[in-house]
């Protein structure tokens, strides 16, 4: 977990990193709003049959996509906050769920629209495309992390113990661009990148945490060093 720096009063990061930049406080509504767009405009070319010859496989498709980018975009949020001082905290929770509600029509387009329901072969195909295999995971590890998105789960399960389920999120982005990634029958350009998109937010994460253990390493041993 990625240890947030002290701000002060004013509003800059202590340490020397990036002031936090004045952005419009905009309701998190908004963000709901805003994301639930995407997914009208292609139902709506959906109804009006305008979704190409397979139209369930690409309306399928682009659910998908969209989850993983709002999974991006909830990965991005502390980078942004660190490197650049742009500080989108208070939206994170609302980009983490729209990425789930995409994940669970995405899901519902698969089971509904692709597979009729038929769970004979929804399971026989779990088990046959290691692909689908990485969805299904991807959405059990979600579920969880949705369920417990709100004030009243971070009181009941305490802070410490909701934050480490909530880096189950880590797991999720991995599996979902491996999905995306497997779901192709050669890896053109646009899984590669988004596979190296989470692998770079992963990453700094990693690098942040393994630097942050290093300094109270050694803050601990110049402390136990005799005066």
């Amino acid at each position: 977990m990625i240890v947030a720096m002290s701000i002060k009063n004013t509003g800059t990061w202590v340490g020397g990193a990036a002031p936090w930049r004045d952005l419009p406080q905009l309701p998190t509504i908004v963000v709901y709003l805003v994301g639930v767009v995407p997914a009208i405009w292609w139902f709506w070319l959906g109804a009006i049959d305008r979704l190409g010859a397979d139209p369930m496989r690409e309306l399928e498709h682009a659910l998908g996509l969209w989850a993983l980018r709002f999974l991006i975009f909830t990965l991005a949020v502390t980078p942004l906050r660190q490197l650049v001082g742009v500080n989108l905290l208070r939206y994170r929770r609302a980009l983490g769920l729209s990425a789930f509600y995409y994940a669970v029509m995405h899901l519902t387009t698969y089971l509904v629209l692709d597979q009729g329901l038929d769970f004979d072969a929804i399971w026989a195909d779990i088990l046959k495309r290691p692909y689908i295999t990485m969805g299904m995971t991807c959405f059990i590890v979600l579920l969880p992390l949705a369920a417990t998105s709100s004030n009243l789960a971070i009181r009941r399960l305490g802070r410490k113990a909701w934050q480490r389920l909530h880096r189950f999120v880590y797991l999720a982005a991995i599996l979902a661009a491996l999905h995306f990634l497997m779901s192709v029958k050669s890896w053109s350009i646009e899984p590669v990148t988004y596979a190296l998109i989470v692998a770079i937010l992963l990453g700094y994460r990693l690098a942040r945490s393994l630097m942050w253990g290093q300094s109270q390493g050694k803050l601990k041993r110049m402390s136990l060093r005799p005066s």
